[in-house]
């Protein structure tokens, strides 16, 4: 899965549209978290609802808004 579209965000947390690189399905509304751990390890695991696959070996990862170590 990779992210479409932010469709808000407060400090960390957000709302996105994801979509899957494999069949094209796309989720609405997934919630995340804005920091380097979460797009470099939890969004590339997301397996798809309709074709169960994962993120390909070649995904690259946003990065984040904000610094890790920056508080808000």
């Amino acid at each position: 899965m990779k992210i479409i579209k932010i469709l808000s965000q407060h400090r960390r947390d957000f709302y996105a549209d994801m979509e899957c690189e494999h069949c094209g399905y796309i989720e609405k509304n997934v919630s995340g978290y804005d920091d380097s751990y979460f797009h470099q390890h939890v969004i590339p695991d997301m397996e798809c609802k309709k074709c169960h696959k994962k993120a390909s070996e070649d995904y690259m990862p946003l990065s984040p808004k904000y610094n890790d170590f920056q508080q808000l």
